[in-house]
């Protein structure tokens, strides 16, 4: 399968995300040698970016060189569940909190925020698109300690409207990181992730909105 190196657009952070925002300026306006790139970002923005999904949706900076997954063998049997650990990081009680507070906060929000525990390559991959219908709407949470970073987010348009990017990676860097993932668990990690996302999409849009990251496990 094609493996996906980082680029000036896709590579980057946020490169992954929605539509842009007012005001700032369109991926294709950078030159023609990254053209490629940016147009691939906006398909991603569309919901066709199964190539990204495959690759961790490295939002978060990290450099790595993966190869696409597509594993559809590892989704879950049975009923839906908007929380998938297939690497084992997280505890049932974790995995049943998260799931509550992710349930709960797209009935409040509209905003489907999906989180996927995976350890490289054992990971369901491109297939958790379909999966989940990610769309406009959607936020997928990554985590996976093969990225260096565990922290790596897809996010969706609509939300993307909602949220300062500068968020996600200030989120990456307090939570994310490799000395706090090795020090705390991946665990840790990933329900203060998941407790800060919530809390941010809970805050009114405006001045000072989402400028505090607040996890749950302090």
């Amino acid at each position: 399968m094609q493996t996906l190196a980082p680029s000036p657009c896709v590579g980057k952070p946020f490169a992954a995300r929605a539509a842009q925002r007012p005001g700032r300026a369109a991926c294709l306006r950078v030159r023609s040698s990254v053209a490629h790139e940016c147009s691939l970002s906006q398909r991603i923005a569309k919901g066709a970016a199964a190539a990204s999904l495959s690759v961790l949706l490295s939002v978060s900076g990290a450099s790595a060189r993966l190869e696409g997954v597509n594993k559809p063998e590892l989704l879950p049997k049975g009923e839906f569940t908007p929380v998938i650990d297939v690497a084992g990081f997280l505890t049932e009680g974790e995995e049943r909190r998260i799931r509550q507070r992710v349930e709960a906060l797209e009935q409040d929000t509209g905003v489907k925020l999906r989180v996927l525990a995976q350890n490289y390559p054992q990971t369901p991959g491109l297939a958790i698109k379909d999966y989940w219908g990610v769309d406009a709407d959607t936020v997928v949470f990554v985590a996976d300690p093969n990225t260096g970073n565990i922290l790596n987010f897809n996010v969706g348009e609509n939300v993307d409207f909602k949220v300062p990017r500068s968020f996600w990676s200030r989120l990456a860097g307090r939570y994310g990181t490799k000395f706090y993932w090795q020090e705390k668990g991946q665990d840790v990690s990933i329900v203060n992730a998941v407790a800060a996302i919530d809390n941010c999409l809970r805050e009114p849009i405006g001045r000072g909105q989402c400028s505090n990251i607040r996890g749950e496990l302090e």
